[in-house]
């Protein structure tokens, strides 16, 4: 947890060198299809972007190798590794957990990031939740919507894109999620976001909401 680099234009793209992190990224990269792991890098490199735009100092305000592991990990329940009988965010929680905890790292550390990924789309109450589940809810909702990415230059968003395409990640995000409860309907409860993709795969309106998503971002998808 020593990667105290700030952004620079040269190292827009740098990631974490530490080894958890390369063992993260290689993991990921394993389990997860190409959108998904790319969407997730995204995150990170944007919620980066973010802590910089807030003022926040990484390794000051912010401890960077655990943003980078929240962000890097907080799709890996919808993985087959990390498929199980809960709603995809707390399966993945509780999978990054354990491969933090068998690396070491203390419960603070360790809790830390499953909140950060458990709770990641539970606005509301993520930001609420510390800094790192801020930064990491926040770069995720820029790679999915736009939203907030005001400050980001376009220069910027072209290189990150270019280095991680986004590959359909809209529709490929949701229809990760859509087989899962397919399979195990529990794992969409009401008023979660996978409840909500349920509905609306139900009602035939998931391709309009899609559509309408992909309309209102910048990235275009």
């Amino acid at each position: 947890m020593d990667e105290t680099t700030t952004i620079t234009d040269g190292d827009l793209l740098s990631l974490p060198d530490s080894e958890v992190a390369r063992e993260a990224l290689d993991w990921v990269k394993r389990i997860e299809t190409e959108p998904l792991a790319n969407h997730s890098i995204r995150s990170f490199l944007f919620a980066r972007l973010l802590g910089r735009h807030r003022g926040l100092r990484p390794g000051e305000d912010y401890d960077p190798e655990l943003l980078f592991l929240a962000c890097v990990l907080h799709d890996v329940g919808l993985s087959e590794e990390g498929n199980g009988v809960q709603r995809f965010e707390v399966d993945g929680a509780d999978l990054a957990a354990r491969f933090l905890t068998e690396r070491g790292f203390g419960a603070e550390a360790v809790d830390t990031v499953w909140q950060s990924i458990a709770l990641h789309t539970s606005l509301g109450i993520v930001e609420r939740r510390g800094t790192v589940c801020a930064l990491a809810n926040g770069g995720t909702v820029i790679d999915v919507t736009a939203q907030g990415a005001d400050f980001i230059t376009d220069a910027e968003a072209a290189a990150i894109h270019g280095a991680y395409p986004r590959l359909s990640t809209v529709r490929h995000l949701f229809g990760a999620i859509g087989e899962q409860i397919d399979a195990r309907p529990e794992k969409a409860p009401p008023a979660s976001l996978p409840g909500e993709i349920a509905r609306l795969r139900g009602t035939g309106g998931l391709a309009e909401y899609e559509d309408g998503l992909i309309a209102a971002s910048r990235w275009n998808d």
